[in-house]
């Protein structure tokens, strides 16, 4: 039986790894001179790598371990499946228990009529499905030429062709280019953008531009609108409380359909089971992976309402699918996720407990002279950093702040992400107040740190 542990010492594998493992979105010959930090173990909200120190995990992985590392039951589960049945498809007219019972819990768990879900492997791939989904409906519905989809800039729905082309960061489209009949409109960051509008003025103007767009485009050319309850890999942009308001009346209005990118935002990141019900979105279509399975087993999907289905279902086969789409594992190791965030009320710990008590803790960041503002929603929040409070100003690109800071982190064993000027955070959905004061005490450590190293290398700040 092959066991993988940690056998070698940090230097070897750090040097197989750059040998042979292409990472995602990283500068491999920086990394390679660099050493990956190598990873060993996790429990709860904590990591171990391969030198035996402790890593408070502030980003839950990557946005997804929602009930924390190293829960037993969900390897139980996984065993009992594989044993059971490993693996079969979802193709000619077959089904398995597992897939069956999960879209059954996740249409009793979503809000309104989303009661049919279409499986995937992960986040990216249900996008391309949302893409596929939108146009094929309105072939049905006799009018092929309704193919537009209109995103945001700085949006991200994963790095496929679909689905980076439908995300808004332009990077990606440059490696690769981008898919033809994908729209943008801007994001709404009243922080960077804002200007002298109140967040409430801002929030309307950035929402009305989808009403803008559409009237450029065409109204009858427009399938659908995408968007994050809040941009996750683009800073946690939480916008402004008159934002997702505007933005359902026109798409009401219009009758585009709605997609609700819930990757990061579902499974109770915001302190409900899904962002939408946190910022009141009647989606038609909602984007789910990360948090469905807490990233034990890799799993995605997208949740459908009742009229979108009986569309689809009306055009005949649908000429779409994956080979893991509803694996028997993930479906299986899925269902104990959830039961365990239900069973165990973490939902509930992150609206009572852990939210209240971070927001407590976080907003306080913004007495520190790098911090500008501190936003949180749930257990998913960001600080800008900046020179000039004031002003709310930014760093210039030289300056690579936001770099410095999160390396500061990551030498205080604290995992914060840096988006520009922006540091993020989403930890595991169980971590507790006394958790959270370990996140804060790092967190302060490494800005003081940043703070100092700005202003010796001679960096106006404050």
């Amino acid at each position: 039986m092959t066991i993988l542990t940690n056998h070698l010492p940090t230097a070897e594998l750090q040097a197989l790894d750059a040998a042979h493992h292409m990472h995602p979105f990283t500068d491999a010959n920086g990394l390679a001179a660099k050493g990956a930090r190598i990873m060993t173990r996790g429990k709860g909200v904590w990591l171990t790598d391969s030198e035996g120190q402790e890593v408070l995990d502030g980003m839950a992985g990557l946005w997804c371990v929602n009930i924390g590392y190293g829960r037993r039951e969900m390897a139980e589960v996984a065993a009992r499946q594989m044993e059971e049945l490993s693996y079969y498809n979802t193709f000619f007219q077959t089904s398995h228990v597992p897939a069956i019972a999960l879209a059954a819990k996740i249409a009793e768990l979503a809000p309104g009529d989303l009661n049919h879900v279409f499986f995937a492997g992960s986040g990216s791939e249900a996008n391309d499905t949302n893409l596929r989904l939108v146009r094929r409906y309105w072939q049905v519905k006799g009018k092929p030429w309704r193919n537009i989809v209109i995103a945001r800039w700085n949006g991200y729905h994963g790095s496929t062709m679909g689905g980076g082309s439908l995300g808004g960061m332009k990077p990606i489209h440059a490696h690769g280019g981008k898919i033809d009949g994908i729209a943008h409109i801007d994001q709404p960051y009243w922080w960077g953008e804002g200007g002298e509008m109140t967040e409430a003025e801002f929030g309307l103007a950035r929402a009305r531009q989808l009403e803008e767009k559409i009237l450029e485009l065409g109204p009858d050319n427009v399938a659908a609108f995408i968007g994050e309850p809040v941009q996750g890999a683009g800073g946690v942009i939480i916008p402004p409380e008159t934002y997702w308001p505007e933005i359902q009346r026109i798409c009401d209005a219009y009758g585009i359909l709605l997609i609700a990118d819930e990757v990061i935002t579902g499974f109770g990141r915001t302190g409900n089971w899904f962002g939408s019900e946190t910022f009141g979105i009647r989606p038609h279509i909602m984007t789910i992976a990360k948090g469905l399975s807490s990233g034990y087993q890799p799993i995605g999907g997208s949740i459908v309402c009742d009229e979108v289905a009986a569309t689809i279902a009306e055009g005949g086969e649908f000429f779409h699918g994956y080979t893991y789409s509803g694996h028997p594992v993930a479906a299986a190791v899925a269902l104990e996720n959830l039961r365990i965030l239900q069973e165990e009320h973490i939902v509930e710990h992150v609206r009572d407990v852990a939210h209240p008590y971070l927001k407590q803790r976080w907003d306080a960041l913004t007495d520190h002279p790098l911090v500008g503002e501190a936003k949180l929603v749930g257990l998913m929040g960001s600080i800008a950093l900046t020179p000039d409070k004031a002003r709310r100003a930014k760093f210039s690109d030289e300056a690579n702040v936001g770099y410095r800071c999160r390396e500061r982190c990551f030498a205080n064993n604290l995992i914060m992400r840096a988006v520009g000027d922006r540091m993020i955070i989403a930890p595991p959905l169980v971590i507790t107040p006394a958790e959270i004061d370990v996140l804060i005490e790092r967190a302060v450590l490494s800005l003081d740190e940043c703070y100092a190293g700005l202003k010796a290398d001679g960096i106006k700040v404050g």
